[in-house]
């Protein structure tokens, strides 16, 4: 009984200095102008994406023939396209298309990754050989080759592409949380945990899981810029979402053909994608500095 109170008083130790850990990392954060900057435009998109239908002046497929290829005016403020439709408008649907394939190949990526992660780091053997197979299986096949094949096979559509994005990041989420899961895995509570009793579901989820998340975090955030400039990539070649369906990388398909004479058409859709990337690399940058204590003493 001793020995359980003690054990107890240890975790709620513990447990407080996680949470002051993360008032630690939070503060950090918050003392990184870059990395502020990033937050602040990713959560502008994010609400720009969720409330496109009112923000939008025009409708995403709104044709005007008799105003095609208008430059920047006070009418349409960053111009139309050769059928007529509003850039500005389509530039903030695409915004939805590609928060939506970044964010949801990622959390593909992550559970199925995690998942095979998780087995392999905790026991070993050869479930981990089969396991670390498959990913150098993945990993020699360029991620990009891999996601035209699959949408090429499959079609383009949005699922499509979450799913081909998705499988080429699986075995980098995979090794991440394998190497994390060994590394926590030979910490002193888990072995006391496992001295008294405690099975492999509740050393997993409850105090293995919680303690790998921090690269997992970083990678995550960075993950999301790879995989919208991945769908960026594939509607430019012309494998993205259907003409229709404003796209970032299906509008700068389409304005290559015009760049010498309506340069805005692929210069606005340009900057809606660096500086989108920018902002998840600034955030993934940041997390990682706030997490490592050797920087934040810088």
């Amino acid at each position: 009984m001793f020995l359980r109170k003690n054990n107890l008083a240890k975790t709620e130790s513990i447990a407080g200095k996680s949470e002051g850990s993360r008032q630690e990392i939070w503060q950090a954060l918050k003392s990184n102008r870059r990395a502020m900057f990033g937050l602040f435009f990713i959560c502008l998109l994010i609400f720009v994406a969720i409330f496109a239908d009112f923000i939008a002046p025009y409708g995403m497929r709104e044709q005007d023939l008799s105003n095609a290829l208008q430059s920047p005016n006070r009418t349409h403020w960053l111009g139309t396209d050769d059928l007529g439709r509003d850039v500005l408008s389509r530039l903030i649907y695409g915004t939805r298309v590609s928060l939506t394939v970044g964010g949801c190949s990622v959390l593909l990526a992550l559970f199925f990754g995690g998942i095979l992660g998780v087995l392999s780091g905790y026991f070993r053997g050869w479930i981990d050989t089969l396991i670390m197979r498959f990913c150098d299986i993945l990993l020699s096949i360029p991620s990009i080759l891999l996601a035209i094949a699959i949408v090429s096979s499959f079609g383009s559509s949005l699922m499509n592409m979450i799913i081909a994005i998705g499988l080429a990041n699986i075995p980098i989420f995979a090794r991440i949380i394998r190497a994390s899961v060994m590394s926590v895995k030979e910490k002193q509570f888990i072995e006391a945990g496992t001295a008294l009793g405690a099975n492999a579901n509740l050393l997993i989820f409850k105090h293995i899981l919680p303690n790998v998340m921090s690269p997992v975090i970083v990678q995550a955030s960075m993950g999301v810029a790879t995989a919208i400039l991945s769908a960026v990539g594939l509607g430019f070649i012309g494998l993205g979402m259907e003409a229709s369906v404003a796209e970032w990388g299906t509008m700068l398909n389409f304005g290559r053909s015009y760049i010498r004479t309506h340069s805005y058409l692929t210069i606005y859709p340009g900057m809606a994608i660096v500086l989108t990337i920018l902002s998840f690399n600034l955030i993934g940058d940041g997390i990682r500095d706030a997490i490592d204590p050797k920087m934040r003493e810088r």
